[in-house]
């Protein structure tokens, strides 16, 4: 993935990246998973969650340090940001750092961590003793810090999934972002994740589009194949009807990226119609497969497994849809 120049496309040539626009990097995401979601979100994370921040919230030598290495998938990354007790609602988070001369102490835990078992590199967030949100690089091999792996997944299972736990890690100071704090940090890695989501998981619909187009061309039912049928007609059209329609969607997004005009609110509304449309679309192409449709031999299962998980991670199916309610009303419904 690192030779294809899949992680961190958008960041600088100079620290590794490709240089490309948002419209670039979106097509990456929907290929990407096409294949698998896992892979696509081994992508994203790598990307939007750990080279974004320390590219946009970084020093110079952060920069030259970590985004080098990121870039050409010597090392993985994660990001720290959901913990136990807190995930839709990050404000509550209990990680915390505390000054110590030269370096903070870091204690606390995360959990849902994409690559976190084989990460070199992790972007944490934590609270400092003045309340304040702040990111911090903690790196393998610092005393304290443990990685966890998640077993008895049965969605994403292509991505490692794990724990970080933190018990008095020392983390130099040097490590500590110097350009943000507050929760505009994280989220704002987070909507440019939400951005390559919105654009992988129409990858995921294509393929399993195209595997029940293939199927109904070649699956022959009283006397002809299945795809001649006008209810499995129905199905095809309303599904190359919603793919193009999203992928306009994330085309016009694209282009107000480029333009740095996006809002959060206009990705959380691509985010959420594209894992609305991709387990439609999933769930169609595997009635329309039938009973080969849950084996191993087609895609479609597991790609319905994988978005379970798209749906739900980097901001809920229900929370962005009040993130665009309140966009509408300007009423907050969170609390």
């Amino acid at each position: 993935m690192g030779d294809l120049g899949v992680f961190g496309p958008t960041v600088p040539t100079q620290y590794g990246g490709g240089g490309l626009d948002y419209i670039s990097y979106g097509l990456m995401m929907q290929e990407l998973e096409r294949g698998d979601s896992g892979v696509r979100s081994t992508a994203s994370v790598q990307g939007s969650l750990v080279m974004y921040p320390i590219y946009a919230y970084g020093s110079e030598e952060q920069r030259n340090r970590f985004l080098p290495k990121l870039a050409s998938g010597e090392w993985l990354g994660c990001f720290g940001l959901t913990e136990p007790n807190h995930g839709s609602d990050p404000g509550s988070m209990l990680t915390n750092i505390r000054d110590a001369g030269d370096h903070v102490i870091l204690n606390g835990a995360k959990m849902w961590i994409s690559n976190a078992p084989f990460a070199q590199v992790a972007v944490v967030w934590a609270r400092n003793e003045n309340g304040d949100v702040q990111g911090v690089i903690v790196e393998r091999g610092m005393e304290g810090f443990t990685t966890p792996t998640t077993h008895g997944k049965w969605s994403l299972r292509a991505s490692a999934t794990g724990e970080l736990v933190f018990d008095n890690v020392k983390v130099p100071k040097e490590n500590v972002f110097p350009n943000i704090k507050g929760l505009k940090g994280p989220l704002g890695c987070l909507t440019k994740a939400r951005y390559g989501i919105a654009w992988g998981a129409i990858g995921a619909a294509m393929d399993c589009y195209d595997t029940a187009l293939r199927y109904s061309q070649e699956r022959v039912q009283f006397g002809k194949p299945i795809g001649a049928f006008q209810l499995q007609q129905k199905k095809l059209a309303e599904m190359v009807t919603e793919i193009t329609k999203a992928q306009l969607l994330n085309w016009r997004l694209g282009v107000l990226m480029d333009a740095g005009k996006a809002t959060p609110q206009q990705v959380s509304m691509a985010k959420r119609n594209a894992c609305e449309v991709a387990t439609n679309i999933c769930r169609d192409a595997r009635q329309m497969l039938g009973g080969m449709g849950i084996t191993g031999e087609y895609p479609v299962m597991r790609h319905m497994m994988n978005l379970e998980s798209v749906i739900t991670y980097e901001g809920t199916h229900d929370i962005h849809l009040l993130i665009t309610g309140m966009d509408v009303t300007g009423f907050n419904a969170f609390k």
